[in-house]
Parts: structure tokens; sequence; C-alpha cells
């Protein structure tokens, strides 16, 4: 029986990239054929992700907890189901794949240990349907690209497929493949079809994309000369001293010995990270053997155990192993984390690596605009998440504080420069450090295990701060590349009065311009909200210039849509209302704004919370 989870995440990875190779069999002159093409994958890409999400959904009700209530299960979340997984693939005999787990694993590059390993949970999910939602949209804003129309339609589809592999990926190889996979589509989208300086802004995001993703690389390595023996299960080193005593000629039981494992796998390294903190903390004693791959934890458990080694292994041995290499030291914890941090805060991105984006978006097309604010500034908070914090834990929780003045940082500093802006896209951009800024604030706000569920806000804040961003960030930008196309120019000083000519175009922007001020009922007020409750518990010195930020939101947003939009100006008086496609651009996005700010738990946390509640079960337990 085929693994049903495996073909349709494979579908939702692999239809862009099908759909951009399909556009070249459509003869040069079909342009407008090549644009309901690429809609057509773009909408399929989207439906398919709405179907994976009402997979997911099924997952979580399948299995109920220790208190017998759905949802929350250990077995359904993701460390859980991708060690199920890879356990039962290493049997002598495997085991029966699971085809609603939605978690695939297959062989890919065996001398390295790399697998083609997909999975998705609340924290991926939301990501990848606003990455379908927003491309489609951007597909749809691009209609009047009339240069190379094949190869804008092709790059923006080639693009989607990096971003969803990896917010797919469970694998470091993997994602890293992905993650660099956009930096050309994005470096050519902008090169070609931007702007005056559009060489520039595409080389000086090629550079920090670059440094960024060279910081991870090294990390990454770093991480694999790990040797994670003791956090697999046990069949693959048996498997591994069977294959080595056959080549040497020795004993099983001296090859067993000597067996190393090395992994790319994030779920390995994250066990292997949290034991570490353990150690480093002095808290080694709490490190005990897990009795089975999965399990609920039980009433005659000790709460203060943390099981992290696989059955079977010999505690003391495994501790032993760990505290002789280089990942059990304070260096190189710090090392790893700093450079996994400065990788992904390139993309977020923090003060100082954040120049590249107002050149970027100024120079940009508007959908590409869309899909760089809307997607590509996720994949910073996203790696830091699932990436950065449980696989350091510990120079994490030492460097917390000052990850969360790095994001007030960014929050204050993006506020006051955006409030000098008269370039509307630059004006956008700066908004985008300042709205970023809440996630790495949210998920600096580590409390412990008694205070966990401060940080269980601060994580689902910056998880729905990054996705109502998204949201009022890609329509935003196509608010300006409206009125660009009316004006043909974006200078804030010279508009006014649009309200009159263009009631429909004001009163959609009067929703996304409001949503992402924070006002309660929309949108961007849920995450701001609960970012700033876990910060305040954390740090009220973090807190309240957080805080204060808001009054600098709204005053630059305010004084824009002042500027925009009322009073009368006779050189906007002849503007053309939104055209019936602009309006289907607008449309989902607007409502979208409404929607999660009335019902953000239907909509949102009830399929987003389980996964960020087992990842601050699987960290807060780490801190004293």
């Amino acid at each position: 029986m085929p693994e049903s989870d495996l073909t349709w995440l494979s579908m939702l990875l692999f239809l862009p990239a099908v759909c951009a190779a399909g556009l070249l069999i459509f003869p040069p002159k079909w342009t407008e054929a090549m644009r309901w093409w690429a809609v057509f994958g773009a909408a399929g890409t989207l439906s398919i992700s709405l179907c994976v999400v009402v997979g997911y959904y099924n997952l979580l009700d399948s299995q109920l907890d220790a208190n017998g209530k759905p949802g929350y299960s250990v077995h359904t979340r993701l460390d859980a189901r991708a060690d199920k997984a890879a356990s039962d693939a290493a049997q002598p005999t495997p085991r029966t794949l699971q085809s609603a787990d939605w978690v695939a694993r297959r062989p890919w590059l065996a001398r390295i240990d790399s697998q083609y390993a997909l999975g998705v949970d609340g924290i991926s999910l939301p990501l990848i349907v606003l990455t379908a939602l927003v491309t489609l949209m951007a597909v749809v804003a691009s209609w009047k690209i009339e240069e190379s129309v094949r190869g804008y339609l092709a790059l923006l589809l080639i693009l989607e497929t990096g971003v969803i592999g990896a917010f797919l990926a469970l694998d470091f190889f993997l994602f890293y493949v992905f993650y660099e996979l956009m930096l050309l589509p994005m470096y050519v989208l902008i090169g070609l079809w931007g702007g005056g300086r559009r060489r520039y802004a595409a080389i000086k995001f090629v550079i920090y994309t670059l440094f960024g993703g060279v910081c991870i690389l090294v990390a990454m390595l770093a991480l694999y000369s790990v040797n994670v023996r003791d956090f697999v299960d046990q069949g693959v080193v048996t498997q591994k001293a069977e294959d080595l005593a056959r080549r040497e000629q020795i004993t099983v039981e001296s090859a067993r010995a000597q067996v190393e494992v090395r992994t790319f796998d994030f779920v390995t390294l994250a066990k292997a990270g949290r034991a570490v903190m353990l150690i480093l903390s002095g808290q080694e004693d709490r490190l005990a053997v897990k009795t089975k791959v999965s399990e609920e934890p039980s009433k005659g458990d000790d709460p203060t155990k943390v099981k992290l080694f696989a059955p079977g292994v010999d505690r003391q041995v495994a501790i032993e192993r760990l505290k002789a290499q280089p990942i059990c030291t304070t260096d190189f914890q710090y090392l790893v984390f700093a450079l996994l941090f400065i990788g992904f805060a390139v993309k977020v991105p923090i003060v100082p690596l954040h120049s590249w984006l107002p050149d970027a978006h100024v120079e940009a097309p508007t959908p590409v605009s869309m899909i760089l604010a809307g997607i590509l500034l996720k994949l910073g908070g996203y790696g830091l998440i699932r990436v950065a914090f449980p696989v350091c834990p510990w120079a994490a929780a030492e460097l917390a504080w000052w990850v969360g003045l790095i994001g007030v940082i960014g929050i204050v500093y993006g506020a006051l420069v955006a409030m000098g802006q008269t370039d509307f896209k630059k004006l956008l951009a700066y908004s985008s450090v300042s709205h970023m800024g809440f996630v790495v604030l949210g998920l600096a706000s580590w409390g412990s295990a008694a205070n966990s569920q401060y940080w269980q806000w601060g994580i689902d804040g910056a998880m729905f701060q990054m996705v109502s961003h998204g949201i009022t960030a890609s329509a935003l930008f196509f608010v300006v590349g409206v009125v660009y196309d009316r004006a043909h120019h974006r200078d804030i000083n010279r508009f006014g009065g649009l309200k009159e000519p263009m009631p429909l175009y004001a009163g959609m922007s009067a929703i996304l311009f409001f949503a992402s001020m924070g006002l309660p009922g929309l949108c961007g007020f849920v995450g701001e909200f609960c970012v700033l409750l876990a910060a305040w518990n954390f740090s009220p010195a973090l807190a309240i210039p957080a805080v204060l930020s808001v009054i600098l939101t709204a005053g630059y947003i305010l004084w824009t849509w002042q500027r925009v939009y009322l009073g009368t100006n006779q050189e906007t008086q002849k503007f053309p209302e939104l055209s019936p496609r602009e309006a289907v651009v607008l449309l989902p996005f607007a409502v979208l704004a409404i929607a999660l700010g009335v019902l953000p738990s239907v909509l949102l946390f009830n399929w987003m919370d389980p996964s960020v509640s087992g990842w601050i079960e699987n960290m807060a337990v780490l801190k004293k």
C-alpha cells in the first residue's frame, strides 16, 4: 500500500516546480495561457495545502492525551511521529509505513546519512498555507508583467517550491538545499524585473543572504560531527556494527563499541542539544532512558526525569560519551547558536543586518515585494524556532535576554525610521523590520517549567505575528503597487485624496492599515498582545519599550493614512477605481485580516497550539 502522506507532501512540494517546467511547452506568444497555467499551479498548491490541513486535523483528533482529550497527545507531536517513523524503518524487517502520520522518510544521500525527510506540524503548516496563498495572489498580481513572462512566472513557481521545501524538511541538509534554492530566483526576479537600481539591490540581497547561508552551513557541518548513537533507534547501531564487523573482520561486540552515528535529522539533533543543556546546567541526574519510542506520561513517572536516550541505551555510558564530545562544551554551544542565529536573523531581518531589505523592496516589482515581505522573512523566524533554539538550547537560554533586546531594538528602530520615510515602499520595509522584531522578542521570552505558560504565549504570539504580518505586509505592498500603476511614483507627500476617486480601494486599504497598526479586532493585535504578555513576565525592561513602540506604530500608520487617502488632490481625482483583478487580490487579504482578528482560535490557534505546547514542554523543562 503506498504511503499516502508521502504522496500528498511530495505533491505539495513539487507541483509548483512541475508547473514551472510545464511553461516550457507554451509557444512564446501564448502569454495569456502562461499566466493562467501559473494560476492553476499556484491554486493547485493552495488546494493541496488545505487538504494537508484537513489531514493534520484528523491526526490530532485520532489520538487522546493522558487526560483523554484529543489534540494534545504526545503521539501526535512532530518529534514523536518522526522518531516512530525512523524506528520503524530501522527494524531488521521494516514495519508497515504509516499513511496518516504526516511524516515521510526515504533514503537520499546514503553516504552522508541524509534523507528525503518531510513532515508537518502546527508550526510549519500555517506558514505553508500562507506561502501558497501569497504566491497565488502574487501570480494574479503579475498580470501586467509583459517582459519575459515565461521566465518570470517560472521563477515565481520555483521560488514557491524552495520555500515550501524549507518548511517541510526534517533533514538539515535537505532544509539547507531548499533554503539556498530560493536565492537564485529572487536574485533574478529583482535583477531583471526591478526598478532603476535593481542590480545594486539584487547584488546586495545576494551578499547578505549568502553571508547568512554560510553561517548556517558552518553550523550544520559542526552539528554533523556529533556522534548521536545514543539518541537513535539501536537497530541503526546494530546494523552499522554488523556492517563494520564484516568489513573489518572483527567481532560484532568490538565493532559496536566503535560505531559512530552522524545525522542531519532535526529531531535527533534537538534531543542531543537538550541532553547537553541538562549536563552543562548541572542537571545530568535528570537524564533518563526511554522505555518506548513514544509514550504518554503516566502517574508513576518521576516528573523531574527527562527521557532523551533511546530505549536499550546504557544511561551512564551514554552520558560519558556525550561529555567527551565538543558539543558538550560551552564554546561549541555559543559558537553554533551564534552562527545559526545570525544566519536566520539575516532573513528576519534584525538590526543591523536589515539594510538589504529596503533596497530590495524599493527595486523589486510589486508581486516580488509581496513574496519577499509575506513569505521570505518568515523563513528567518521559522529557522530560529525549528533549528536554532531546539538544537542549542543551553546557549539560547543563556543569551535569551540579549536575543530579546535585539528584538526590541528592531521594533523601536524600525518604527522610528518608518516614521521618517516619504517613499511608500521604504516605509513598509522598515515597518516589516519593526513587526518582525516581535517574533524575536516572543521567542526569547524563555520561562522555566513553572512559568512555561508565559513562554507559550510568546511562541504562540510569534507564530501568529508571522502569519498576520504575512497577510498585511503582502497586501500593503500590493496597495502601493495599485497606486504606483496610476501615479507612477511612490512619494507619500504627493498623494492625498485617494478615498474620493477610489472608495473601494481606500476601504480595503483602511482594513489592512489598521490591521498592521494592531487595532483590536484585526489580525495584527493578537500576535503582538501575546508577545507583550510573555515579554512582561520575562523582563519588564524589555516589555516597556516594546509596548511604547505601539505609539510609534500608530503614529506612522495614521500619518501615512492621512497623507495618502484624506483631503483633496487634483492630481489624483481622475485615478480609476480598483479593477476586478486588483479587487480579487486585495479581498482575500482584507477578509483574513478581519477573520483572524475575530476568530483567532478557530482559524489558527486550535491546530497550531498543540505543536507549540509540545515544543514548550520539551524546552521549558530544561530550565531550573
